[in-house]
Order: C-alpha cells, then structure tokens, then sequence
C-alpha cells in the first residue's frame, strides 16, 4: 500500500520506511509504527513515522493494513 497517505497508516502496523541517513541509498527498514509525525494528509516523499524502536522515516511500504 502506498506510503504517500495518511489515513493509510495507523500505530501498530508494519512498515518499510527511509531513514534519514538513508535517503541518498534508497535502503529500507522494516518497523512497526509507534507515533504519526506528519499533520499533513498526505506527502510526495511519505509520511514520517516513529517507529516502535525509536528510529525516525518516511513510509515507502505498508507491509500489513489490515490491522
């Protein structure tokens, strides 16, 4: 599912995001969302997330929606 929506993502689903550090190789890492951090409805490049592990990204991947 596309990460570019909001109301797509909700605290507790699983997730592939970009981490900062990260944005340059494109690489992903695979988390479950703890915390919404963009108020926007949607974003070009993802919404960010906090994940449960405390790393920060935008979503690129909605692995499980269906929560």
């Amino acid at each position: 599912m596309n990460g570019q929506i909001r109301s797509n993502i909700q605290p507790g689903v699983e997730v592939e995001v970009v981490l900062k550090q990260d944005q340059r190789s494109g690489k992903t890492t695979r988390g479950i969302v703890k915390d919404i951090l963009t108020n926007s409805a949607n974003h070009p490049h993802g919404i960010k997330v906090r994940l449960q592990d405390g790393q920060v990204g935008r979503v690129k991947v909605i692995l499980n929606g269906n929560n």
